[in-house]
């Protein structure tokens, strides 16, 4: 089973860096500084489990240097989706797999839409890391668990199998009937906190240590709630208690992958996390002044850092 990580960086990058310690068949697609360093000394990858090196032979830029993929994990930012599927299109038959494990809870419908021929399952990766120095993935903490499936159907035999090699690299991993769910029960999270965390510059142990700001962000997670409940999604009541047992999963001084890009004068996810909660909200009737608040405080930064890397490119 030949697997393609789309994407290498702190989830594909730790995820698929997991699968090659275990000998899979897996090639790694990356780009700019990132694919430059990988090329040179290979993809590292350091983690609260193990430290590993993926070598250069199996990282490409170009994705129709790998021929037949049976297993795509997607992970690329949300905003870069579509170019990057239209570049699997050559891999794939009816027989291949993509499992998207990126933000966001439509990219599914993005991708099947430019990648008919074959299958894609929604997927939510819980995992803490980041590009931390081009060719370089740190992982600091958290679950370090995949949850995929079907967005409607029965789960196939090809998603059996993956699942049983991702649990055979030692990866948390379940196939779920219920996918829609869990990408609406992460953007519950990460659409408050992470944003979060880029709108004040603060960490988890600082946006959890000021009872002002912990109130700010419980109330944000029950807006995305009430725009779930509102379009027939089934999603779990938001427990305070429960949310903070699993931030001590984390160090006090994490931040979100929109915080760094934010920093780093990259574009940012907030379209597909807190665009979409309004204008889901919209469509559900449900008022997310809070949301319509950071959207509206981050988007000039999206489009200006996106407007600057077209510049440079």
């Amino acid at each position: 089973m030949r697997f393609v990580v789309m994407g290498a960086g702190g989830i594909g990058g730790f995820f698929g860096a997991a699968l090659a310690q275990k000998g899979e068949d897996i090639w790694f697609v990356g780009r700019g500084k990132h694919f430059e360093a990988m090329q040179r000394s290979g993809l590292r990858v350091t983690s609260t489990v193990s430290d590993f090196t993926v070598p250069p032979s199996q990282i490409v830029q170009d994705p129709a240097r790998i021929g037949h993929a049976d297993v795509v994990l997607f992970c690329v930012k949300s905003y870069d989706t579509e170019p990057a599927a239209r570049q699997l299109s050559p891999l794939l038959n009816q027989h291949s797999l993509v499992i998207s494990l990126q933000n966001g809870v439509d990219n599914v419908e993005k991708i099947s839409a430019i990648l008919p021929q074959c299958s894609t399952y929604g997927g939510v990766a819980y995992v803490s890391s980041r590009i931390t120095e081009p060719g370089h993935v740190t992982e600091s903490g958290g679950f370090q668990r995949i949850v995929f499936g079907r967005m409607l159907g029965e789960a196939s035999s090809t998603a059996g199998a993956v699942h049983e090699r991702l649990t055979q690299a030692g990866i948390k991993t379940q196939l779920s009937a219920n996918i829609r769910k869990e990408l609406w029960q992460k953007l519950i999270f990460i659409a408050s906190m992470g944003s979060l965390t880029a709108l004040t510059r603060l960490t988890h142990g600082e946006i959890v240590g000021n009872p002002e700001t912990r109130a700010l962000m419980f109330d944000a997670m029950r807006e995305v709630q009430s725009v779930a409940l509102g379009l027939g999604i089934d999603v779990d009541q938001v427990d305070e208690i429960r949310v903070l047992e699993g931030l001590k999963r984390f160090s006090d001084d994490t931040r979100s992958s929109m915080y760094y890009d934010l920093a780093a004068g990259r574009p940012m996810e907030v379209e597909a996390l807190n665009g979409t909660v309004v204008r889901m909200g919209k469509r559900a009737g449900v008022p997310t002044p809070i949301h319509r608040m950071i959207y509206a405080a981050l988007l000039p930064y999206h489009r200006k850092h996106t407007a600057s890397e077209s510049t440079r490119s």
